[in-house]
């Protein structure tokens, strides 16, 4: 596997491009350590706001304290949000599917009672992405799938977290990777504890 910084996502040449974007395999082994990305429907910056972004924190925490997540390294993007995480009591794909839902709900009822800006906007958005195998719900928020990558080396562990780490001074928002609270590069490269528990590689 090359170095995810020189990854070609958009050349669909390049077997990465696949495994990137499709929900290919999915998550085949409930219990082994993978790079996941979980994305807003339409791409929508929903994590522009803070208190979306705190949501995701609260929610994370919540599933490594009591559903046996154990993350490695995230970061949360203006529309997605990237984990390297594993599952200890061995069921990944139903503490993500958990996850989403939860989010899901607490983030539409923000957008709905909280002053927003891009309120109207934003939940059309949602209600025009909503498909209907979606009960007892009138939007639907996330992507479907999580862009499951099998981290079976630990060298690819180590350049994923340097590619997630580094997103945000990509995109310019921040000199430096750690200068953004939420992402485990605080965890990493400083003496400070992050928002979210994980365990360093």
């Amino acid at each position: 596997m090359p170095s995810i910084d020189k990854l070609e996502f958009n050349n669909p040449y390049n077997e990465s491009y696949y495994t990137f974007y499709s929900d290919g395999p999915g998550i085949v082994d409930q219990y082994e350590l993978y790079f996941l990305t979980l994305t807003i429907v339409d791409w929508v910056d929903v994590f522009t706001r803070a208190w979306y972004k705190d949501i995701i924190v609260d929610s994370l925490n919540h599933c490594v304290k009591y559903k046996g997540l154990k993350i490695y390294g995230w970061v949360i993007m203006s529309n997605h949000l990237h984990l390297i995480a594993r599952s200890k009591e061995g069921d990944l794909s139903g503490t993500l599917r958990d996850f989403k839902k939860f989010t899901s709900k607490a983030i539409i009822k923000s957008i709905e009672e909280n002053p927003e800006s891009r309120k109207e906007w934003m939940l059309e958005k949602f209600i025009l992405s909503h498909g209907s195998k979606i009960r007892n719900s009138k939007y639907k928020l996330w992507k479907r799938g999580n862009c499951p990558i099998h981290l079976a080396k630990t060298q690819w562990i180590h350049q994923t977290l340097n590619y997630i780490h580094n997103n945000l001074v990509k995109a310019r928002c921040v000199f430096k990777p750690e200068d953004y609270p939420w992402s485990s590069a605080v965890d990493y490269m400083t003496n400070k504890k992050g928002l979210v528990l994980i365990e360093c590689v």
